[in-house]
């Protein structure tokens, strides 16, 4: 096809698929609309969240405070809400925001502009992930409230320890959490990312090597 400077230029290919998908440092490529277990490596999740920052990086501190720590956090409270609960519920929980190693971490405010089609990805994300680790791909209801009752608290807990937020104003956003929140401490600190990713890759074995023993 010839352009009006007459220089030939190349016709656009019809239907051609758009690039979704992410080259992780593992080599795999996870594509986005359409993701395959065979391509989530819980190496790459790692290193992608403890990059990944919470608060948009509005958190106090000498590094971030990440995904992977969130995460850590999250699946503490819920092992404390429920201390004889399964090592592959408590392993639901520690990759509850695993998807945002491709996806990034969004506020909630920027989530609620998107609107479903963020939902969308990030559900076939969590499916692709579920199914790799061997683990329900709709896990029980009953178990996704206390994670998210779990995810309220952290986010309550990091916000009065982290975020600058003031105790009347995280209850304002979260609520008071009708959970434990003693000796979190260590988990509120934040870490470098290699620190981060460490913890996370050593919880996750742990809670596999369980999964594993329990099963055998």
């Amino acid at each position: 096809m010839t352009g009006k400077n007459g220089l030939r230029t190349s016709r656009p290919k019809a239907h051609a698929k758009p690039r979704a998908f992410q080259r992780m440092l593992s080599g795999r490529r996870l594509d986005l609309l359409d993701p395959s277990p065979l391509d989530v490596e819980i190496e790459d999740i790692a290193h992608g969240l403890a990059r990944v920052a919470r608060w948009n990086g509005q958190t106090q501190g000498p590094h971030i405070f990440s995904v992977a720590q969130h995460s850590l956090l999250v699946e503490r409270i819920v092992a404390a809400m429920d201390p004889g609960l399964p090592a592959r519920w408590r392993l639901v929980a520690l990759l509850h925001d695993a998807p945002e190693y491709v996806i990034g971490d969004m506020i909630s405010p920027f989530k609620a502009v998107i609107g479903e089609t963020y939902k969308e990805v990030e559900a076939r994300l969590t499916a692709a992930i579920h199914m790799r680790f061997s683990l329900p791909v709709a896990p029980p209801a009953s178990l996704m409230r206390i994670v998210k009752q779990a995810d309220v608290g952290a986010a309550y807990v990091e916000a009065i320890r982290i975020a600058g937020f003031a105790v009347d104003e995280a209850e304002q956003f979260f609520g008071r959490p009708d959970v434990s929140l003693r000796n979190l401490e260590p988990l509120t600190a934040p870490m470098d990312s290699a620190h981060a990713e460490e913890a996370f890759l050593r919880r996750f074995r742990d809670l596999a090597d369980e999964m594993e023993s329990k099963s055998g």
